[in-house]
């Protein structure tokens, strides 16, 4: 075989896993690994921070179901993607991080951008390492891939120093071989007798599922399942979309009613933490089946009497093969009713046409438009919460925001990403007015490399979900640092590069949504939008 510099090595050994695509900024740590994808079709897409890099091989994830791969330069470079790595691995995201890195021979020298990165990255991954020696890079990425998507996906960080990545190895691929797909396991079938017997005996059950389920081989017999077996089916995370909104078991807006009336709880691939008040939220007198990748997660806050350690889809493919049918028609009447009577109190708003749009009617705006393999994405607080309750999602259409841990600016990375991965789809970026502050120049990424995506911005001029409560401890005139201006966010996305479009009117919602939709460049439309009570009493820590 030949002899190659390292960086090639790189390349070779990450397109051999199928990545098409390396997100990153430029340093001369990493310029090697460039070289190399020059030579190996991979594309090399550019961002203006770090962090946006690590935001789209987080997202390359969650569209392709393959880990997204990200190059930063050392120390700084390194550190700007922390935030981005913290993200992914609270939310459960396979993506692998490449930090550059001094040459060895000069490491605690005092070398340019020198510092410890595989201990800063280690409490956030699933391996953090620095690669030894040349000959080994393959190998590493190699064993990247397979720890990214093993059990939990998670994110690992390779660290390469300089001299590994421009000395020369043989280009001979290792002996370890890309698996088509990670292993998952099944329930264990004692544990699933007992669940497929629980549920048969249950009168008004309910089924939460969470993000695990998008890393499943078998994540469509959910739509099998629910048409089995009756319950509410309450999907968050990377899972909505995965029942269509006409299904006749499908909910949304009832969670804490069944919540209080259930008797037995199923909860798949999703933890009890705070969106499930720490498991407090269920009936105490129900029983719970907990179905988790992550065995030391079952049973954490809350009692369980069922525990299986297991893949989501699987666990449900075996549940559906003991239990076989279930119909509980009084108990799905009753909580139709109360989700009916929920969605009901949001018609006058999503129908409203008052000035300035209400932003119930805005979110509704957006979904009309949607087609059947659209991505929209979340960047924000309340006007995104606004979002995810109003606008209706199926597979293959996907909802993407950044998961439990809250992060801001993943906007722009995620939509970069998405985009890439699924260019005939509409990539569509709902963000909060303080949000789009964090990576508005992504916009300028975005515009010279030929990304078209459209973003929606519901400006109420204030950082609304922190300070709706605030207000109401404190008063306004004691409520610093989260009042913001109407400001003209249009202007910026224009001068990067792309189209813009202010709204203040209802009447002119639907004209600029439509221009952003067919714009052949990033476009914003900025539109300010009125006060609503639909988020009051929304917790926010």
């Amino acid at each position: 075989m030949a002899q190659v510099h390292g960086g090639r090595l790189v390349s070779k050994a990450l397109a051999r896993h199928g990545v098409t695509h390396l997100f990153t900024l430029c340093g001369g740590h990493i310029q090697a690994i460039y070289d190399g994808c020059l030579d190996d079709g991979i594309r090399v897409v550019d961002v203006r921070h770090e962090q946006t890099a690590g935001h789209a091989a987080d997202a390359w994830a969650r569209v392709t179901g393959k880990p997204g791969v990200c190059a930063v330069t050392a120390g700084p470079g390194v550190t700007d993607t922390v935030t981005a790595v913290a993200n992914a691995q609270r939310a459960g995201i396979p993506m692998i991080v490449i930090g550059g890195a001094g040459p060895r021979l000069l490491a605690d020298m005092g070398s340019l951008q020198d510092m410890n990165h595989v201990e800063l990255m280690r409490p956030i991954t699933k391996w953090s390492v620095s690669v030894p020696s040349t000959d080994r890079l393959a190998e590493y990425i190699d064993a990247a891939f397979r720890i990214a998507q093993g059990n939990v996906p998670g994110p690992v960080f390779l660290e390469m120093p300089l001299d590994l990545l421009m000395n020369f190895g043989d280009d001979a691929p290792p002996a370890t071989v890309p698996f088509d797909e990670p292993p998952r396991p099944g329930g264990n079938p004692h544990a699933i007798t007992r669940a497929a017997a629980l549920l048969r005996e249950s009168e008004r059950p309910m089924f939460i599922v969470g993000s695990q389920l998008r890393w499943s081989p078998r994540k469509d017999i959910l739509r099998a399942f629910a048409d089995a077996v009756d319950a509410p089916y309450y999907l968050n995370g990377m899972a909505r979309g995965g029942l269509p909104h006409a299904h006749p078991n499908f909910f949304a807006r009832s969670r804490r009613v069944a919540l209080g009336q259930t008797d037995l709880c199923v909860v798949l691939g999703t933890p009890f933490d705070f969106r499930l008040e720490y498991g407090r939220a269920i009936n105490p007198g129900a029983r719970v089946v907990q179905i988790d990748l992550d065995g030391n997660e079952i049973g954490r806050n809350r009692k369980v009497d069922v525990a299986i350690h297991g893949d989501s889809g699987l666990v449900l493919e075996q549940l559906l093969a003991e239990v076989k049918e279930k119909r509980l028609p009084g108990w799905i009447a009753a909580m139709r009713a109360a989700e009916d009577k929920s969605r009901a109190k949001m018609l006058p708003e999503i129908e409203a046409s008052t000035d300035p749009p209400n932003p119930l009617r805005v979110c509704d705006e957006i979904g009309k438009r949607l087609g059947k393999e659209d991505i929209v994405i979340g960047d924000g607080g309340d006007f995104v919460a606004t979002a995810a309750n109003v606008i209706k999602l199926e597979w293959p259409q996907l909802w993407m925001d950044p998961g439990p841990l809250g992060t801001l600016g993943v906007g722009p990375g995620y939509a970069m990403a998405a985009k890439l991965a699924r260019p005939n789809a509409k990539v569509v970026l709902i963000y909060g007015d303080g949000s789009f502050g964090f990576n508005a120049a992504e916009f300028e990424a975005l515009a010279r490399q030929g990304i078209p995506v459209v973003s929606i911005i519901g400006n109420d001029a204030a950082w609304m979900q922190i300070r709706r409560g605030q207000v109401d401890l404190y008063g306004k005139e004691r409520a610093p640092a989260t009042a913001l201006e109407y400001t003209h966010y249009e202007k910026v996305v224009e001068a990067l590069g792309g189209v813009g479009y202010w709204v203040e009117k209802t009447a002119d919602l639907g004209p600029a949504l439509d221009a952003a939709f067919a714009a052949d460049k990033p476009s914003c439309v900025n539109v300010k939008i009125a006060a609503s009570e639909f988020r009051k009493g929304a917790i926010s820590v």
